[in-house]
């Protein structure tokens, strides 16, 4: 049995031919002149596919007509043009398999409206509405496009690892990795934990970022990217935040700050494109049923170019404003996003990539400018959440590494590796991140970074 698609049936692939189709019910109308009328969905498209099934089919009575919402079938027949309003073809049965059955009063995901609250608490079920079957192929069309972005420009796709001793952000918000009896663990001669003792010899944790590692093969082989999970151990009960989540991470050799923002520019252009182009009625859903601005959003970023403004003529320009933000704006201070709003909603009315932002506020391997006061940082800032992507130039000087690291109290000893990249034929280097769940959000305009990933991971809640 070779099964069509839903999507390939809809566009008109088989048409007036024997086809099979297969997929999960979303409705059912038994007519009195003994016919019934079974839409279903499969994933690979927004619409349904209408089976029409005549009452002389030998199932009819004791199966088809008791069909209720979440049953399987397997369905063979005719594909032909549709008389009926808003579908183009639909399938005249010859015959119905029915695979699954769905109890009709336990089925949790009927034909109504449920509260995304709701929903998450039927993970395993959710991508059987619009909503979510939607995200997942707007997350999948973004997937597919950020590898192609990457490809057709000749970087090389490494994976990093996902277990590791180095703290990329410096930060300390990460989940230790470890064998050792936590009723029991060994201790060292001061009353501690020994790490010595566990898996790995010494202290491992989950990944904040593939960065680091990233930057070690672009310095042998130029142009990389990393596309996996990241995770990060903030308290931070958001509709912005997640424990875990997928990073895109490009590094350049032989790129310096300037490079580095033209390709995130192009890189996001890119990306949103390819969603509107690919995913058509899953992005007019999502523009009429939850955000109504979010196609013209997106035709406008593809369409501007990016402002370009340092960090210090950001502040000046929203000092200048006369705006009383929530967060006060004074130089030293990171950008909030109120102010990445304010810069590209209303002073600009278009993405901002703000650059050189102060040494003080970013981390040790961001490449010191010769003022001594700032890096070679930069935010691409969008409309609607303010920043999309996180970059630098990365310190390419060993002397000047060593003492940013110094600064921020880190142990160059934890980092000698990343040190010798300095040693041994250091060269400019740049690369920047993206957060995927965050820009699935942007894109299809969905309030709740827990609704576009499949199982979200946040502060006590790590269910399925």
């Amino acid at each position: 049995m070779q099964r069509t698609l839903i999507a390939q049936a809809l566009a008109g692939r088989g048409v007036n031919e024997t086809i099979t189709v297969g997929g999960w019910v979303r409705t059912v109308r038994v007519s009195k002149g003994g016919f019934a009328f079974v839409t279903i969905s499969d994933g690979s498209a927004f619409d349904l596919l209408q089976i029409v099934a005549g009452g002389d089919l030998p199932n009819y009575d004791s199966e088809i007509a008791h069909l209720t919402a979440g049953c399987s079938l397997l369905a063979t027949g005719t594909l032909v043009p549709s008389q009926g309003k808003g579908q183009s073809y639909e399938l005249q049965a010859a015959e119905i398999r029915v695979l699954g059955r769905a109890d009709a009063e336990t089925y949790p995901i009927q034909q109504k409206r449920h509260s995304f609250e709701f929903l998450r608490a039927q993970a395993h079920l959710r991508p059987r509405t619009n909503t979510f079957g939607a995200v997942a192929r707007v997350r999948n069309a973004m997937s597919m496009a950020i590898h192609e972005f990457f490809q057709e420009r000749g970087f090389l796709y490494i994976h990093t690892p996902i277990i590791t001793a180095s703290d990329c952000e410096g930060a300390g918000q990460m989940f230790r990795v470890t064998t050792l009896d936590p009723a029991h663990p060994p201790t060292d001669g001061d009353g501690g934990v020994d790490f010595g003792e566990d898996f790995f010899g010494r202290r491992t944790n989950l990944t904040v970022s593939g960065q680091l590692e990233a930057e070690t093969y672009a310095c042998a082989l130029g142009n990389v990217y990393t596309f996996g999970p990241t995770f990060r151990a903030e308290n931070s009960n958001t509709a912005r935040h997640l424990a875990e989540f997928w990073m895109v991470e490009p590094e350049m050799a032989f790129c310096d700050l300037q490079g580095n923002a033209d390709v995130a520019e192009s890189f996001v252009k890119h990306i949103f494109r390819a969603v509107l182009e690919r995913c058509p009625a899953d992005m007019a859903f999502f523009n009429e049923r939850i955000d109504t601005t979010v196609r013209s959003t997106l035709e406008h970023i593809i369409d501007s170019p990016f402002e370009r403004l340092t960090y210090s003529e950001a502040i000046d320009i929203l000092t200048a404003s006369g705006r009383q933000f929530e967060y006060p704006v004074r130089w030293g201070a990171d950008l909030q996003s109120g102010h990445e709003r304010y810069l590209t909603e209303e002073h600009v009315g278009r993405p901002v990539i703000v650059t050189d932002y102060p040494a003080t506020i970013k981390p040790f391997y961001m490449r010191l400018s010769d003022d001594g006061r700032t890096v070679a940082a930069m935010d691409v800032l969008v409309p609607k959440i303010g920043e999309i992507i996180g970059g630098s130039q990365r310190e390419e000087r060993l002397d000047v590494l060593a003492s940013r690291m110094a600064v921020q109290q880190l142990d160059e000893a934890d980092y000698w590796w990343y040190a010798d990249l300095r040693r041994y034929g250091t060269v400019p280097h740049a690369g920047f991140g993206l957060g995927l769940e965050r820009t699935v959000q942007f894109v299809t305009g969905m309030a709740n970074i827990r609704d576009v990933i499949p199982y979200p991971r946040t502060p006590r809640s790590a269910d399925f």
